[in-house]
């Protein structure tokens, strides 16, 4: 496994990313970021590359689209030692995202508010967070992938004893992405079963 060289972080829930991203950086790993994270990185002294500024690409459409480039995911995707992988890339000028800490909009926080209008809990619905999450843990050969601020102390730790992260961490911290995305889901799912469209004229 080679070593980590690139991260991207894009949190909702900001908790312990300062330290987190201070360790990176102190081992020589770039950080990709977007909005309010990179800016508390950024005013924590931390340097921060913006996804536009790596995919060349801006945010756009009220930030509905700011990672889903394929920039982004062919440098999540790509399998290291696939030669023809290697060759794409180096095709397209695309480079490797080995680490990746999302967490998700806040959507049952959103509705659990009884005034919550169905327009709101659709802005409420992550796109770009799932769709990064679950390609990185589709590629936990490659791919550090990390939901739970916990588990940055052993990211970090096995990046400094080896590196990169142990393959064994690799695939524990991917299938706990699939048990947060699957609850994500059902959480929608639930919400929208409940809807009157008496309540919401739009529909």
């Amino acid at each position: 496994m080679k070593k980590a060289e690139r991260a991207l972080i894009s949190l909702t829930d900001k908790a312990g990313i300062e330290g987190f991203a201070k360790e990176l950086e102190s081992l020589g790993i770039e950080i990709l970021s977007t909005g309010g994270t990179a800016k508390k990185m950024r005013d924590n002294g931390i340097a921060v590359k913006d996804v536009s500024e790596f995919t060349g690409f801006p945010e756009m459409l009220d930030g509905r689209v700011k990672t889903l480039h394929p920039k982004v995911h062919g440098g999540i995707l790509a399998q290291k030692n696939n030669p023809d992988h290697l060759k794409q890339m180096e095709e397209h000028g695309l480079q490797a995202i080995d680490i990746v800490a999302v967490n998700l909009y806040a959507f049952d926080k959103a509705t659990a508010d009884p005034t919550c209008t169905l327009a709101n809990a659709i802005e409420n619905i992550d796109i770009g967070g799932p769709t990064m999450l679950r390609a990185s843990a589709k590629n936990y050969a490659d791919v550090t992938v990390i939901v739970d601020p916990a588990d940055y102390p052993t990211v970090i730790s096995e990046i400094k004893a080896n590196g990169n992260t142990t393959l064994k961490t690799r695939f524990k911290l991917a299938r706990k992405v699939f048990a947060l995305t699957s609850k994500y889901d059902t959480a929608i799912i639930n919400w929208l079963d409940k809807i009157d469209a008496e309540n919401h004229p739009e529909l």
